[in-house]
Formats: structure tokens, sequence, C-alpha cells
């Protein structure tokens, strides 16, 4: 089952930018450290959500910088693939079972460590 979720609000943390990146470094950090235990379902369930919401605030923004490679550049392509598989990704769902569930969050999770990094390496620039 697939659903839509709306961004969490975040406060800006520039003018020009409404990525607030301390709140999305926290959320990845707690998806990260679920280790091996037993999270609760309802926490993995709110992970998922806060995630997929970090993902839909920072792909158009990595997606629109993508642009101005040059289209034909094997970098150009990697990128776009890379980003082409976030989105897939973000559409897979919590599957069935505690195991497929860490899983997909946990790889979320390092699909938004990579599109913050790459905000911020563009911030920076």
């Amino acid at each position: 089952m697939t659903r839509a979720y709306p961004p969490p609000r975040s406060e800006a943390s520039s003018e020009d930018s409404p990525i607030d990146r301390d709140t999305i470094s926290a959320t990845i950090q707690r998806a990260l450290c679920l280790g091996s235990g037993r999270p609760e379902p309802d926490a993995l369930i709110e992970l998922e959500e806060e995630l997929r919401g970090h993902i839909a605030l920072l792909l158009p923004e990595i997606r629109e910088s993508a642009r101005q490679l040059w289209p034909d550049s094997i970098e150009a392509h990697r990128l776009k693939a890379r980003l082409d598989g976030i989105e897939r990704q973000t559409r897979q769902g919590l599957g069935q079972g505690a195991l497929s569930a860490h899983v997909q969050v946990n790889q979320l999770a390092r699909d938004c460590q990579y599109l913050l990094a790459r905000h911020t390496a563009e911030i920076q620039r």
C-alpha cells in the first residue's frame, strides 16, 4: 500500500532554503541507531513517514542542481540513476514483517543522508 505523506514541518535553516538540516540529521540518527534491537512497529512507521517527508523536500532540490551538470556526462547519468532509485525506494513501503520494515527504514535513512550531504555541499558552493 503506497501512502502519500506531507513533508514534515521544518523551520528555515537559511533565507533561501526551507530545509532544516538539524531536524533531518536528528531523524537520520534516530533511524540508524535502531540497531539490532526490536523497535516498536509504531516507531518504524513514524520514522518512515519522517524520512519520506525529508526526502520529498530534498529530492527536487537535488534534481534541480543535477540539471546543471553536462547532460551526457557519466556523473549526470550516475546521479540521475541514484535519484531515480531513491524515488523508487520511497514508494516501497515497509513490507511484511519487522525485518522488512527495519531494512526499509535503514535504507531510507541512508538515502536521506546522501541527499542531505549533497544539499549541504550545494549550499557551501
